[in-house]
């Protein structure tokens, strides 16, 4: 029994065996640290009894309400022994930790699991950190340790182990715990590594370090109690992957997916040194299969993949550098390779992403056996991470040969199809990523079931939609997106311009044919799209034949919005034209420049600095163009403004000519739709008499539209003359009688 006047007991050291699980481990840990406290108390015990009688007297005060008795009462339920002095405590103590430290290499060498074992390798602790870990949990087990604490600590709300105590019972001397402060610092492993933290009670935080209360982490204590579920507190932007991808699911280039396996294996064998830590930083355009390849690798090594969103992080209003500190423990816990999403983000944070930069470079060392970097350009060095090894893998837009493929993949027998997909044209017509493309087939799917739940029958409409939705839609900030309306049957041209147009759109149809199949892309490292200029009045129908030949290829039509592009200050120009070609990149649109001798105009001689800024403009764009993959139009009214060396990059120059007579005549006949009750219109005399644009023609029709609807029901000459004459007024042209002839009085008093 414990008291005053007679010895401690415990139980004798038993014969040794393995222990039959990692909770069983934890409770005779335990035990010795109850042996630990036990000294403690026979210590301030016989301290005090070698003082005077008032201090004697003062025992029995000690914890103010924990009685001598009920300590006394702690041990006895803990203990069938009697031992009789501190010298056989502390033997019992040393006895315990052989016994403890025999059974675990026993333990060990029958394959078995010890999470407190783990944890103490995984970060590296001594015995001193890992009794102080313990100490630190002991109340979370069993509400005896807060009596006891209470008690020696000579304080009844002192619950918690405060510093001063944990180094009492771990430190044989002043000096002792001196040296041991460090351990208690931000930069020691057990607060690093986020095991312990400092209980956070109003005014604590301005106590001396000896007086702070200590409490392991709850997700450390899940750990050790072997319950591995996530840290809470990282949920929101993280998610945890038992990948089951395997290395055919990987659309690559052969030669660098060879050389991954190659890398993978060897780093499954352990026969290659890595230098430091090992990263891998992958980046490319969204969807060219970043995530699926990390899922891979991680399947190959056989081990999760906790994936960060840094996004997510940086904007949900955390403390970055202690939840970056969490989500790389709780990777070392599981054990786990780290993936980080949206890197690039950092790069738009100007001196912040460098702060934060740092902040998971120095978690990486500290914390991460394999970590993935994921963004869509290289942003390169990470200060930090210049002595470890990383491998920098640029992931490719997939090629013709590779979207086809991809295409196959996931259409192949997941999806009820109609007979007229065309996978080649949905391949040379949309440059989908590998993740695009899957994201496509479930759109389109999702559409069919919409159209026709019956069947759920996907056509090739669903996937053309799909695909356009797939593609990105931040072009709307600097251009205006037109939906097509126009079909062949809608435009009057002469035949040579007709043929021309449909030239246009066999090049696009059989890009894949020429440039892959027949070679020409090794040929070309530029100059690879289609650039094409439409010149001619106004309202002779160039923007009409921009969206005929969007909607023969079922692809998104952008007209660029000059006011939004240029800028008065310098740079910004260049800047707006990068944004609208990179996103044409990943739209697959066709961009159309009207009045585009605005921006491509014949450069001047250089007088002053606007002149060279502007020379410069030009220059740049010239360089987009040829860069550009896509289709871009360029619309003027005069084809002498375009500089020349636009001209030598164009591949289709078509001449819009101002209508005569007889395609004058088609288009009155073509402008009025069907179902418009149009009665006694001349169209020979209207095309005859009035030299007007297709333009001033559908406006002329429309408006007769609305006054016959507002009067007689149908469209007859008097309306159309009505409006005729309300066109001349806008166009600022005079209405005379040998234009009008008979129809003159209708308009005579204009």
């Amino acid at each position: 029994m414990l008291s005053t006047n007679k010895g401690y007991s415990f139980k004798s050291i038993e014969p040794i065996s393995p222990y039959r699980d990692g909770l069983e481990h934890l409770l005779e840990e335990l035990k010795r640290i109850e042996s630990i406290c036990c000294l403690g108390v026979q210590r301030l015990r016989n301290s005090i009894s070698a003082e005077d009688d008032d201090n004697k007297a003062s025992l029995k005060f000690k914890g103010l309400v924990v009685t001598e008795q009920e300590i006394d009462g702690l041990f006895r339920e803990n203990s069938d022994s009697n031992l009789e002095s501190s010298r056989t405590i502390i033997d019992y103590i040393e006895k315990s930790n052989r016994q403890i430290s025999d059974r675990i290499e026993l333990t060990l060498k029958h394959g078995m699991y010890l999470p407190l074992y783990q944890l103490s390798y995984l970060f590296n602790l001594n015995q001193f950190e890992k009794d102080v870990l313990l100490i630190s949990i002991a109340p979370e087990l069993d509400l005896m340790y807060e009596k006891l604490y209470a008690y020696l600590q000579d304080d009844v709300t002192k619950k918690m182990p405060a510093v001063g105590l944990v180094l009492d019972l771990l430190c044989q001397s002043h000096i002792e715990k001196i040296k041991n402060r460090g351990y208690f610092s931000p930069q020691a492993t057990l607060f690093k590594g986020e095991l312990l933290q400092f209980v956070d009670v109003s005014g604590e935080s301005q106590l001396p370090l000896l007086s702070k209360s200590l409490k392991a982490d709850n997700r450390i204590i899940d750990f050790l109690l072997n319950n591995n579920q996530s840290d809470h507190r990282i949920e929101p932007f993280t998610t945890i992957i038992n990948p089951k991808a395997n290395w055919s699911e990987i659309i690559l280039p052969e030669d660098l997916k060879e050389r991954l396996i190659n890398l993978t294996n060897r780093h499954l064998k352990k026969d290659i040194d890595f230098h430091g830590k090992l990263i891998y930083y992958f980046h490319g355009r969204s969807g060219t299969g970043k995530k699926l390849l990390a899922q891979v690798i991680c399947n190959q090594m056989k081990i999760p993949l906790l994936i960060i969103d840094i996004e997510k992080m940086i904007h949900g209003g955390i403390d970055f550098e202690r939840m970056i500190q969490i989500a790389f423990r709780e990777a070392l816990l599981l054990p786990s390779a780290i993936y980080l999403e949206n890197f690039d983000i950092l790069s738009k944070e100007d001196k912040k992403g460098e702060y934060y930069k740092g902040i998971i470079a120095n978690a990486i060392v500290e914390f991460s056996f394999l970590t993935f970097i994921s963004a869509e350009k290289l942003n390169l060095p990470i200060e930090g991470l210049k002595n470890h090894t990383l491998i920098n893998v640029e992931l490719p837009i997939p090629t013709y040969n590779e979207r086809k493929k991809l295409w196959e993949i996931s259409l192949n027998g997941n999806y009820h199809s109609s007979d007229d997909i065309d996978i080649e044209s949905l391949t040379n017509k949309f440059c989908l990523t590998g993740g695009k493309i899957k994201d496509a087939v479930n759109y389109a799917y999702n559409l069919a079931i919409l159209n026709q739940p019956e069947k759920a029958l996907m056509t090739m409409d669903d996937l053309y939609k799909a695909c356009r939705a797939q593609s990105n839609q931040m072009l709307n900030t600097l251009a205006t997106k037109i939906t097509p309306k126009y079909r062949w049957d809608d435009i009057v041209l002469p035949a040579d311009n007709s043929e021309q147009l449909k030239e246009i759109c066999g090049h696009v149809k059989y890009h894949h044919l020429v440039y892959n199949n027949w070679g020409f892309d090794r040929k070309l490292s530029l100059g690879k799209g289609l650039n094409i200029l439409f010149s001619g009045p106004s309202g002779t129908g160039k923007t009409m034949a921009a969206e005929i030949i969007a909607n023969e290829l079922n692809l998104d039509l952008y007209k660029i919005d000059l006011s939004c592009v240029m800028s008065k200050y310098i740079g910004e120009t260049e800047k707006n034209l990068a944004a609208i070609f990179k996103e044409a990149e990943t739209s697959n649109a066709i961009l159309f420049f009207d009045e585009a001798d605005a921006l491509f105009g014949k450069r001047s001689e250089v007088r002053d600095s606007h002149d060279r800024y502007a020379n410069i403009e030009i220059a740049y764009l010239l360089q987009r163009i040829e860069q550009y993959e896509g289709i871009v139009i360029l619309a003027t009214n005069l084809n002498n403004n375009i500089d020349e060396a636009f001209n030598r990059r164009i591949h289709f120059s078509i001449e819009f000519p101002f209508p005569d007579e007889t395609h004058r005549y088609l288009i009155w006949k073509n402008i009025f739709p069907k179902e418009a009750p149009v009665d006694g219109v001349e169209f020979e005399f209207l095309a005859k008499n009035f030299k007007l644009s297709g333009g001033n023609v559908k406006n002329i029709a429309v408006q007769s539209a609305f006054l016959a609807a507002q009067n007689s029901g149908k469209i007859n000459m008097p309306h159309i003359i009505y409006a005729l004459r309300r066109e001349y007024q806008k166009i600022g042209k005079i209405c005379i009688q040998s234009d009008f002839g008979k129809y003159y009085e209708l308009v005579k008093n204009v």
